[in-house]
């Protein structure tokens, strides 16, 4: 059987709608997760095909033999960047959450897409702010030394310079930060 390829183009124009990536990263408890959600929600109800790939799943899942060393993360995020890869070549809108505390990490994902296909957002929230948060008690595991390179405490993380888009978290409610996405993703859900 001959293989046919289905374009990216030809995907949007069933979907009614361009396919790219968010790329959502700021420090544990910024808020990545919470608003990824909401903005899929929201686009889910304007019928747009989106996806949410979550930093927190993928560790458990796809991404379970991995540890937290500088050369685990960065294949964490180069696995986390060709699966958003893909899911963009299928037509969806990807909404990946992760830390990606590196410069170099975010831009070797950014390189795996074409220009217009990949946004990265800046969820800006000072760390004394996460620590408040802290859901799950991670920020003070490793203040007493039980969690080793945690982005933030014991290991960096470098804000991105020029993000596409950067949201205060600490200073904006999540429904104002999520409005402001969904303005942001739907000025380029019909871009050509």
């Amino acid at each position: 059987m001959p293989e046919t390829r289905i374009s990216v183009a030809q995907r949007e124009q069933l979907n009614g709608h361009r396919a790219f990536a968010l790329w959502l990263t700021g420090l544990s408890a910024s808020g990545k997760t919470t608003l990824a959600r909401m903005l899929e929600a929201e686009l889910l109800e304007r019928k747009k095909r989106c996806y949410v790939l979550d930093g927190d799943r993928v560790r458990k899942g796809l991404n379970a033999d991995l540890g937290f060393s500088p050369p685990d993360r960065a294949e964490n995020i180069r696995r986390a960047g060709e699966v958003a890869k893909l899911m963009v070549e299928a037509g969806l809108i990807v909404i990946g959450a992760f830390i990606t505390p590196y410069i170099s990490l975010r831009s070797m994902v950014r390189s795996l897409f074409p220009a217009d296909s990949f946004y990265e957002i800046f969820l800006d929230c000072p760390l004394e702010i996460c620590e408040k948060r802290d859901p799950n008690g991670l920020y003070r595991k490793a203040r007493e030394g039980s969690i080793e390179s945690f982005t933030g405490i014991s290991a960096p993380y470098e804000p991105p310079l020029k993000p596409d888009l950067r949201l205060q978290t600490s200073k904006k409610s999540p429904k104002e930060c999520v409005d402001m996405l969904l303005d942001f993703v739907l000025a380029r859900c019909s871009q050509s």
